[in-house]
């Protein structure tokens, strides 16, 4: 792994001058700036007896769905579609140091992105002046979430572009798989069938992957490591995969 800090500043030096990154990033303080307001009117509005910050996180999916695919689409993708992949491997570094450490490029700036509407929370205290809009307890509860979830959300975009030369259809199937994991998992929770007796087994690995469940134990200041482990060895599962999945790619090249 003596390679992998060479290439980790490289690829995010290379997203700090994508197009896509910038896309990502406005896309995505617009639509968290217009979660937050929105938040802000319910609150103003009348009385809620959730902190803002319950509220705010519960729609992280949102800006997930389009981010995590702006952000990993091209990391792979693109190297292999324009050929410099196989040229960057024939250098003395491992399949595993290329994908780690585009994979952890991806991450820091997903990590900077959420970090940054941190100022909305700062807005709100600086000229509200009032304590009991901001309750550290869910706000730390969330951002955690955000980091250890983001783990496995920004693996499976990299999976994707180990999976196809074109970026648009890396984009577009990490899209679809984030929605089947984040939005589907949960909604075949609530069917009727899941709930039988029979299906036991299955209701039980649906609820352990519910994300919004995990949300929902971070934001009350409940880590489950239970969770934590379940996020770490998924992302370590799909980066395997990407792994395989470059080498199987060059094998057959």
């Amino acid at each position: 792994m003596r390679h992998f800090t060479t290439i980790l500043s490289h690829e995010i030096r290379m997203l700090l001058v994508s197009a896509s990154t910038y896309i990502a990033a406005v896309l995505f303080l617009a639509v968290m700036g217009f979660i937050f307001s929105g938040v802000l009117e319910s609150y103003s509005a009348s009385a809620q007896e959730t902190s803002p910050a319950v509220v705010y996180f519960q729609l992280f999916w949102l800006p997930v769905f389009f981010m995590v695919p702006l952000l990993t689409m091209k990391c792979l993708a693109e190297e292999r579609r324009l050929g410099t992949l196989e040229t960057l491997l024939t250098a003395p570094v491992s399949t595993t140091e290329v994908v780690l450490g585009k994979y952890f490029a991806a991450y820091f700036l997903y990590l900077a992105l959420w970090a940054s509407t941190g100022g909305f929370f700062y807005i709100l205290h600086h000229f509200a002046g009032d304590d009991r809009f901001i309750d550290l307890g869910p706000l730390l509860g969330g951002y955690l979430f955000i980091a250890v979830s983001g783990l496995l959300f920004v693996a499976i975009g990299v999976f994707t572009s180990s999976l196809s030369r074109n970026q648009a259809v890396a984009g577009l199937l990490s899209f679809a798989i984030l929605v089947a994991f984040i939005i589907g998992v949960r909604f075949v929770g609530t069917l009727e069938v899941v709930n039988l007796e029979g299906m036991r087994p299955l209701r039980v690995a649906l609820d352990y992957g519910n994300v919004f469940h995990h949300l929902e134990d971070f934001s009350h200041g409940v880590v489950d490591t239970r969770q934590v482990l379940y996020y770490l060895s998924s992302t370590v599962l799909a980066l395997i995969f990407s792994i395989l999945g470059v080498e199987a790619k060059l094998i057959h090249s």
